[in-house]
């Protein structure tokens, strides 16, 4: 209870001395408190408002104006990969099962000829395959000349129709057997037109089905392999295209046919041009994104498959609400330009800052849309803008020191 009192009793004279302090300065100067209050009106007023004299304004040299409609080559932001479509790579593999033997010296990025020789699979079932088809074809060889002694001997009334049926059926089962077998070893890449003895082979060889660069190496010598299991993959930069993200509010605007400039930036400035191709028909609920597809002219950049790449796809000749070049203001992240109520008779304009979100700019204007409404009656500064946005930052300056 004693503490109680004693805090109450200091809290009360602490107030009191406030008071006769904040008396004797309202005696000293009455106007104090009045101008605090103006100031602080003028802070808030600042905050919002620029005002210029009509001196200020003839000498900065303002020039008023309005929007512009116009018809401004305006463009879709899109992000996107260089890439490929399914006909453009390649799995090569075995074409049957075996032990890899002679493998050619290869790394990524090496550039293969359609054809080519990669490696040789070994197999004894090559061997037997090959010794298969040649008995086949020694017994057909046979079975055809018996044929055409039983055909005579029918013919001369001193055969037996009966056995010529049956040499006529063995004759058709071996020629079955022996194109069977000649397009086996055929597809395994053995020739049969000059097939013998002495030169049944127990390896074939494994070749690239396409030209293109080597992506992935997954071959070496002793391994076995089957032909599901790849051992190398095969790109080919002739189909190479952009592969572009569009979100939603845009893909209406996007046609085949727009052009497309893009650049990569891993691998610097340069821009390089396409042109739509396709647009897809699916709509990517995640990024809220259709993907758009597009052919390369030109120049083309170094081939690196899925490398990222930023894109303008240009719409055409789109009439677009626009400003001069000259009355935009860009501070930090944000654009802006500035209104006022031009009238003559007053002595002070007030502008008020209205933000935009830029576009494509083309002779000298630039395509702009409204973050804010412009009041009514209000023009733009179409000239001098930049004069006050300087003074609007060194009224700013004064209000802060």
């Amino acid at each position: 209870m004693k503490n109680t009192i004693n805090y109450t009793l200091i809290i009360t004279i602490f107030l009191a001395n406030i008071l006769i302090s904040c008396g004797k300065s309202s005696k000293e100067n009455p106007k104090t408190i009045e101008t605090e209050h103006h100031s602080s009106e003028k802070e808030e007023h600042h905050d919002d408002e620029i005002h210029l004299t009509q001196k200020q304004i003839e000498t900065i040299g303002l020039e008023f104006g309005a929007l512009s409609s116009l018809k401004v080559n305006d463009y879709v932001k899109a992000t996107g990969v260089l890439g490929l479509p399914p006909n453009a790579q390649a799995s090569v593999a075995a074409k049957a099962a075996g032990i890899v033997t002679e493998v050619k010296k290869l790394v990524e990025g090496d550039y293969l000829e359609k054809g080519e020789f990669i490696a040789y699979v070994e197999n004894p079932d090559f061997i037997v395959k090959q010794q298969e088809y040649l008995e086949a074809k020694a017994q057909l060889k046979l079975k055809k000349l018996d044929l055409i002694r039983q055909q005579t001997l029918v013919k001369a009334n001193a055969g037996v129709a009966k056995n010529l049926e049956n040499v006529e059926a063995e004759v058709a089962i071996l020629e079955a057997k022996s194109t069977g077998l000649s397009k086996q070893l055929s597809y395994l890449g053995i020739s049969t037109k000059n097939l013998t003895p002495s030169n049944i082979q127990q390896q074939i060889s494994i070749t690239v089905p396409m030209s293109g660069y080597v992506s992935n190496i997954a071959i070496h010598n002793g391994m076995y392999t089957q032909p599901t299991v790849p051992l190398i993959e095969i790109i080919s930069s002739k189909h190479l295209h952009l592969e572009l993200d569009v979100f939603e509010k845009d893909i209406a605007e996007i046609k085949v046919a727009q052009k497309i400039s893009y650049n990569i930036p891993a691998l610097g400035t340069k821009i390089y041009e396409g042109e739509v191709s396709v647009i897809g028909k699916e709509f990517n609920n995640l990024s809220k994104t259709v993907r758009v597809h597009g052919h390369l002219d030109g120049d083309k950049p170094l081939f690196l498959k899925d490398l990222f790449i930023n894109a303008k796809i240009w719409l055409n000749d789109k009439i677009v609400t626009a400003a001069p070049e000259s009355a935009i203001i860009k501070d930090g992240k944000n654009m802006f330009i500035y209104v006022a109520k031009k009238e003559d008779n007053n002595d002070e304009t007030q502008f008020q800052k209205i933000k935009v979100i830029s576009g494509a700019t083309h002779n000298g204007y630039t395509a702009v849309k409204l973050l804010d409404e412009i009041p009514d009656g209000m023009n733009i500064v179409t000239k001098g803008a930049y004069y006050v946005y300087a003074q609007s930052k060194s009224s700013e300056l004064a209000h802060e020191h």
